[in-house]
Order: C-alpha cells, then structure tokens, then sequence
C-alpha cells in the first residue's frame, strides 16, 4: 500500500471518529472563529479607510500645494499662483475655461450623533470648478450651493456622523450662519466626510483675504500629468509640490492604515497563541485516546509519514472550519459597518465603512490553516513515535 493511499486511509478513519469528540473539537473550532473574527474585523477597519481615502483619487486630476506642505492644513497659495496653474499646459478646458478649483481646507467643531461630544470636522471651500475636477459627486437630496451665498452641502459620511447638517438645518460656525441646502455622495470617497461651501464666502468668514491651500486640477488625461508637473515644479515664480490625486490620498492613508494593521495583527497573534494551545489540546487528547488505534495501525504496516499526515489533517480540517466560521460572522458584522476615526494628516474625522474583501477572507482562512499546521505538529509527532509494543498493551 502506498504512502498517499494510508495517508487518506488513517485520516479517514480519524476523521470518523470525531463525535467521539465533538466537545473538544468544536471547542478548538470556536477559538480559531474567534482568532478570525477579530482578525477580519480589526482589518477591516484599514481596508475601509484605505478605500474612503484612495476611491476618488483619479488619476486624471492632480493637486498642488506649497512646496514642503504634507497636507493642505500646512499648505499655502496666493492667487496669482493658482491662476498660473489654471494656465498650465495638460490642464483641462470647458467653455468656463481651465478645469481646476482653489480651494480652502478648514476645520470645525461639531457634535457626533452618537455621543454627542465635539470631533475635528472638515469644512472646504471650492470653486465651481470642484464639481468638474471631481466628477464622481452627486447629489443625493437638495442642490449645490449657490455661488456668493453662505450656503453649503454636506457629504452623506458627515450627515450621517454629525448632528445639525440636515437639509433646512443652520450651521453656526463662529459669527456666520450657514444654510444647508444640498447632500451629495462621492462613492465613497474621502470628499463625503467633508462639509462644502464656496470659496469666495468662506475666505473673509475666516479672515484668509485672497489666499488658498490647494488647488484641485483636472488633467487632460493620466499622461499629462508629467508635463504639467514640470511645468510648474521648474517655474521660478512658484514653490509648488505637484502630486496625483491618488497618490496624494494613499499618502495620507499611510499613517493610519499601518497603525490600525499593526494594532490587528498584534491581537490576532495573541488570540492565535490561546487558539493553537486549544488545538494543540485537542490533538494531544485525540492522539491520546487512540494510542492502541495508532500502535495496531502501525503493526499492520502503516508508516510514521502517514500517521503524522493523517494527524495534521484532522487538525487542519478543524482549523478550516472554524476559520470559515468566523471569516464568514466577520463578514455578515462588519462588512459596511459605517464608523468614523481621525485622519492624523489634518486632525479631522473621516467618515467609512468597514470593507471586508475577498482578499482579506482569503487570509483569514491562511492564517487558520497555519494555526491547525502548528497546532496539530507536535502531536502528530507524537503520535509517529508511539512504540508500538506499548501503545498495544493501553487498555
């Protein structure tokens, strides 16, 4: 008899044996789906803000700030500067002229629904430009702003976040009164967590006269990019850093993205360690209960390699279907989940949904196989050198 054929032979046979067992089994089943569940949800929780920071960051439209800025908070432009942008070549152009929007980045404080303390919220003025730069808005209820008036639209992460930004609702920020007329989507995108008024308003509201933070452009396409870089990074009269949209969002994920992954990945390894010591038990037990099986299997001529093979199976199997247990409880509770957590970048709240993806299941259940792998290893290493002699002698 071959190898493969007392492998699948001796794996079945434990296998059968199972209800025998069934209390430890699912034990060590229920752990490893805990280990998952909080891997997959912890993990979650990056893949959605990585997803709200980079959906909207196309590759057609580029931001610029002040040379050295890492965020728009730390940024600053004089018109003049944003008009030489709007004039440089691989800009795109409609009937109103160049494609771009300057804008301003402010924050303000607001009261969450759910607690009802205060949190850092985003309020940005844009040029009309903005809803051509960035052309995957919409508007969900209401209508856009009207340019000149103190009227703003509110993305649909902060009205759902935020109390006080319903349609009809007033805004109070310092001495100015905001209405809000319109909620717009952005497919889930950084600019929904965002409240929106008109550039040309919010400047004397906060005393900026006629400068900037950013300007938004919309290139004639991807491969424009590098000539309207050039063209301003090698103007003498500008101090600029020119970045992709995408680029500039997935830099701003960065920090937060790694923290959230190092944090879950951190606890899934120390809930791993209590779920690999259940299989280990489990194994040991299984090993142990069928001593004089394994000593009569052996005699009739099974190999070691089989034995230990046939012991890492059944381990692996538990460990696969507590691990698409719990892949599939994280999915059903987290998946679209809304939350919101600071962005560190510009100390504001940023609306998202927990994103489980494929991927992430996918390494969910690696990781529950590894555990089964380890946790069944040193049994089924006990279980191969059981002399045969004695194991035939136990009661």
């Amino acid at each position: 008899m071959s190898e493969l054929t007392q492998m699948i032979a001796v794996a079945m046979f434990n296998l059968r044996s199972l209800p025998e067992r069934k209390a430890a089994a699912f034990t060590a089943a229920i752990g490893i789906a805990g280990v998952v569940g909080v891997f997959v949800g912890v993990l979650a929780i990056a893949q959605g803000f990585r997803r709200a920071m980079t959906v909207s960051g196309s590759p057609e439209v580029a931001v610029v700030l002040r040379s050295g800025s890492d965020s728009e908070m730390t940024s600053g432009l004089e018109r003049d500067a944003t008009r030489t942008i709007a004039d440089a070549p691989g800009v795109a152009r409609n009937a109103a002229g160049p494609v771009t929007s300057a804008e301003l980045f402010v924050i303000i404080n607001l009261p969450k629904r759910s607690t009802g303390t205060d949190a850092n919220v985003p309020l940005r003025g844009v040029e009309p430009g903005a809803f051509e730069v960035r052309d995957n808005l919409r508007m969900e209820a209401g209508r856009r702003f009207e340019t000149g008036r103190n009227e703003v639209i509110v993305g649909v992460g902060a009205a759902r976040a935020f109390a006080g930004l319903e349609i009809g609702k007033q805004l109070k920020v310092g001495q100015n009164v905001w209405d809000v007329v319109g909620i717009f989507s952005a497919n889930g995108g950084l600019a929904e967590s965002e409240i929106w008024a008109d550039t040309a308003v919010l400047q004397p509201a906060y005393h900026r006269n006629n400068s900037f933070q950013s300007v938004y452009v919309r290139l004639t396409s991807a491969s424009a990019y590098q000539d309207f870089k050039d063209a301003l990074t090698t103007d003498p009269k500008l101090n600029v850093k020119v970045s992709r949209l995408s680029d500039f969002y997935a830099e701003q994920s960065t920090a937060v993205t790694k923290f959230i992954t190092t944090i879950g990945v951190f606890i899934a390894s120390l809930m791993a360690l209590g779920a690999m010591f259940g299989a280990l038990n489990t194994m040991y037990s299984a090993v142990a209960g069928r001593t004089r099986e394994i000593a009569t299997l052996r005699a009739l001529g099974f190999g070691r390699g089989p034995v230990v093979c046939s012991v890492l199976v059944e381990s692996v199997l538990l460990a696969i279907g507590g691990g698409v247990l719990g892949a599939a409880a994280a999915y059903l509770l987290f998946d679209g989940y809304r939350a919101s957590t600071i962005n560190w970048q510009t100390f504001s709240q940023v609306t998202f949904a927990f994103t489980v993806t494929p991927l992430l299941l996918g390494q969910a259940i690696a990781f529950a196989t590894l555990i089964g792998l380890v946790g069944g290893l040193f049994p089924a290493i006990r279980a191969a050198r059981l002399p045969i002699a004695a194991g035939l002698r136990e009661s």
